[in-house]
């Protein structure tokens, strides 16, 4: 019966709904509607933005806070990197066509069941532990009721009361440039879940009373794997709201369960926020902030609706601060109210009678514990006992890859100030210019690691291992090959560069008449005259040190 109807939609889509309003166009499902709409606002020109320093907006944020504290909690989706979906062996990949990658059970169709993707389960217990959570042993999934043209069955399977994880926290550190510091902020829970589908709305674009619009349903989405990470309401600004979801980021990255593009949405936030009198211990009224796809944009967000509230209550004006859901408006600035919510919804949450309960052992409890990777808080503790600043741990720990290449270059026995200085000067320029990874160039950490010790014995300057790293980069092979290839040891027999420096100042006689008259600076000049000569073969210490002893001589 399911496959009869499922091969009716895809040759005849009118037979599930009323031909009066659906149909079905490039593979896609839309409803088209006529409808009356008072248009509330004329659209905004957008402003222009000015550049302000983080250091300044902190000032500002400050300033407002003086009497009132801010409490922000977030919860968190994270789409999993599974091969097929959570219930279906379907798979879903990013951007492709509309309605290619469903069946009858995506799509809700009566008579079919779910069957459970156990990858789900492991990769929920993966980032459970990796937050520091407790684990249910026991748990199951229940449904979630609600109607929404995106929810093909009415209902979202879910978990209500029995989460896999609770009780856990995450550990960050804040960037030096917005006052640094260690933060820990508590998990409430970690619970699995599919995706819905996707609506994409089109309309007239005509701003008058009468408005035609088309809704198209994108069901490619739904049945896809989610974990929800509800956080403790632990956070009190912008800036710790953003690092929280950019930890959670790195973190889902680390341990491979999720690539957590933001842009394509692995990684959804929606960060619910409200203001209090300093000293007040209840809650103020909740608003949900939604529609925010980078965590600039969460953090400026936060900031102007803690400000916006603020600005509220000091004008006596708290009652208006009601609870609903708010959009960021990037090009406005500001947030703007998408829809009040008159109280908690009633989802009628009932165990699903379709899918077992999942039950833990404490033998695969502990055999995920003991994959798991070395995590970015551990690494970051780790680096900073090498003596690295602060600045150059988050840099190397931000991105899984770097910090790889960054422990397989030391572990070739380079020194590890120098490797981070490498990394995080020409390397991350050149990846930075030509949008590359640090997995997409042809340098390897044993190459660099053979480049910091040529030039720290002497083999090579530093100015001719920047250009060696460059087509190292560029191209790949090896430094021992470039350096024979291109005739590019280093002179240092001091007799040949006190040759070179002679040649030098007999042929600059007015350089020479100059700096001996006061204008030492010149000595600069000279040096460059003479790595010229060398095609910058000659070692530099060697070479100020016989030019000096020449332009200088003791009496």
């Amino acid at each position: 019966m399911a496959s009869t109807l499922f091969r009716g939609v895809q040759t005849r889509p009118f037979l599930l709904y009323p031909s009066a309003l659906f149909g079905r166009k490039n593979g896609v499902f839309y409803c088209t509607i006529k409808g009356t709409q008072t248009q509330t606002a004329a659209p905004e020109n957008k402003q222009p933005q000015l550049k302000v320093s983080p250091q300044a907006k902190a000032k500002v944020l400050d300033k407002i806070l003086q009497d009132y504290e801010a409490i922000i909690g977030i919860e968190t989706h994270v789409q999993l990197s599974t091969l097929t979906k959570a219930f279906c062996s379907c798979p879903y990949n990013y951007g492709s066509q509309p309605n290619t990658c469903i069946c009858p059970i995506c799509m809700g169709l009566p008579g079919t069941l779910p069957v459970l993707n156990s990858k789900v389960i492991q990769f929920a217990v993966k980032l459970g532990l990796a937050l520091n959570c407790t684990l249910s042993l026991n748990s199951k999934f229940d449904r979630k009721q609600y109607f929404y043209p995106d929810l093909p069955k009415g209902y979202q399977i879910s978990q209500f009361d029995i989460p896999i994880a609770s009780g856990g926290y995450i550990d960050l550190d804040l960037p030096v440039e917005f006052g640094g510091g260690h933060r820990r902020f508590g998990i409430t829970r970690v619970h699995m879940e599919e995706d819905a589908g996707k609506l994409l709305h089109s309309g007239n674009g005509s701003y008058s009373q009468e408005i035609t619009f088309s809704l198209f349903v994108d069901l490619n989405r739904a049945g896809v794997p989610l974990l929800e990470i509800v956080s403790e309401p632990d956070m009190r600004s912008g800036i710790e709201a953003a690092e929280y979801a950019a930890e959670l980021q790195r973190l889902v990255r680390y341990l491979g369960v999720s690539n957590g593009n933001m842009q394509e949405g692995s990684l959804r936030c929606d960060v619910n926020i409200s203001v209090r009198p300093i000293g007040q211990l209840e809650f103020g009224t909740k608003v949900e902030i939604k529609n925010l796809n980078s965590f600039s944009a969460m953090n400026r967000a936060i900031d102007f609706e803690i400000s916006r509230q603020v600005s509220l209550h000091s004008q006596g004006q708290s009652d208006q601060i009601v609870q609903e859901t708010r959009l960021w408006e990037e090009g406005g600035q500001k947030t703007v109210t998408m829809r009040k919510k008159e109280g908690l919804s009633d989802y009628r949450y009932f165990p699903e009678p379709d899918l077992p309960e999942v039950i833990l052992t404490e033998d695969y409890v502990d055999s995920i514990r003991s994959s798991l990777p070395e995590l970015p808080e551990s690494k970051r503790r780790r680096y900073e006992k090498m003596g690295l600043s602060m600045q150059d741990v988050l840099f190397l720990a931000n991105d899984v890859n770097v910090a790889d290449f960054f422990d397989a270059t030391i572990g070739e026995g380079a020194d590890v100030k120098l490797a981070t200085n490498w990394i995080m000067g020409d390397i991350a320029a050149y990846m930075k210019n030509e949008k590359l990874s640090i997995n997409e160039i042809k340098l390897t950490p044993q190459e660099l690691a053979e480049l910091i010790a040529s030039i720290k014995g002497g083999t090579i300057s530093g100015k001719i291992g920047k250009e060696i790293l460059f087509d190292l980069i560029a191209k790949g092979g090896t430094v021992k090959g470039l350096i024979e290839e291109k005739d590019l040891v280093q002179i240092v027999d001091p007799a040949e560069i006190e040759k070179m420096i002679d040649k030098v100042l007999a042929e600059s006689p007015k350089q020479l008449e100059q700096y001996r008259g006061g204008k030492t600076k010149l000595q600069g000049y000279f040096a460059g005259q003479v790595m010229k000569a060398s095609k910058g073969k000659a070692n530099p210490g060697l070479l100020n040190k016989i030019l000096s002893e020449k332009l200088n001589p003791k009496s």
